[in-house]
């Protein structure tokens, strides 16, 4: 498995497992997943950061995405976010195909972004997930470090890796790149 940047030729496969990795058994037929529509929308908006859109590709077979022989199994993404005024970054959606789930790609994923992060001289990462998966990665609740979530019912599940630029003095509301406001 390669992590590396997304580029312009990943863009359909990573539509392909976003779906798939966000399918709901009850939704109607051909019903698409709020992540793809928002994907699209976060690739639009001034909030992208190119540098830290990421995905796992499997050489082992034949499939879509950059290079012959690939297949992009996973992606993972950050925007551009703020902590009162102050950039940080958000990190999500996460989306690792159905059948590469549990085989260490999300992993990857997150210790990639977070690594790419921290040598951009981004002071943290936040992110709306489970604690007892994220926590592996370092992440806290956001309101032990005084990072409020932008939604206070998230509690616990508003978390926060700080990174090598972060200052305790970084407190306040924490606000998602456009697009998130109109999930």
């Amino acid at each position: 498995m390669l992590i590396r940047r997304e580029d312009s030729a990943d863009v359909p496969a990573v539509r392909t497992l976003t779906a798939a990795a966000f399918a709901k058994p009850d939704a109607p037929s051909g019903a698409e997943p709020v992540e793809v529509g928002l994907l699209d929308k976060l690739r639009g908006c001034d909030a992208w950061i190119p540098e830290l859109s990421l995905v796992a590709v499997d050489g082992s077979g034949s499939g879509s995405g950059s290079g012959s022989g690939s297949e992009v199994v996973g992606h993972v993404l950050c925007t551009r976010g703020h902590v009162g005024t102050v950039p940080a970054v958000g990190l999500g959606p996460l989306s690792v195909h159905p059948h590469h789930q549990r085989r260490g790609v999300g992993l990857a994923l997150v210790h990639s972004a977070l690594g790419a992060a921290d040598a951009l001289g981004e002071p943290l990462v936040a992110l709306l997930g489970e604690p007892a998966y994220y926590r592996r990665f370092g992440f806290r609740t956001a309101t032990d470090l005084g990072v409020v979530p932008p939604e206070p019912a998230w509690g616990a599940y508003f978390q926060i890796r700080t990174l090598t630029a972060y200052s305790p003095e970084l407190r306040g509301g924490f606000a998602y790149a456009e697009p998130f406001n109109n999930l």
